[in-house]
């Protein structure tokens, strides 16, 4: 069995969605955090990628931001497919 990589490209594009949606919120990390019942280091290790978080932790993220959770899930799935189109053209680094 693999260990899951917490650098792998679809779980940086998860991370990037999510900070993106934070801070077009003006929410700061310890404000989600509060809003989360968590520590500020729970969202500061997501963002950073030293925690992986599931679909469920994602979900409570976009409740805690008032942001449609399908809107995550269709901007991760044109993010990702973009990046598998690269991959398949022979571009991607």
């Amino acid at each position: 069995m693999s260990k899951r990589s917490p650098f792998d490209k679809r779980r940086e594009i998860l991370r990037s969605l999510l900070i993106g949606i934070r801070k077009q919120q003006n929410t700061t990390q310890d404000q989600l955090a509060k809003q989360l019942q968590k520590p500020q280091s729970f969202v500061s290790k997501y963002e950073s990628g030293d925690r992986t978080i599931d679909l469920v932790e994602a979900y409570q993220i976009c409740q805690a931001l008032n942001y449609q959770f399908m809107e995550l899930i269709t901007g991760f799935e044109a993010e990702v497919n973009e990046e598998a189109a690269i991959y398949d053209s022979g571009k991607f680094y």
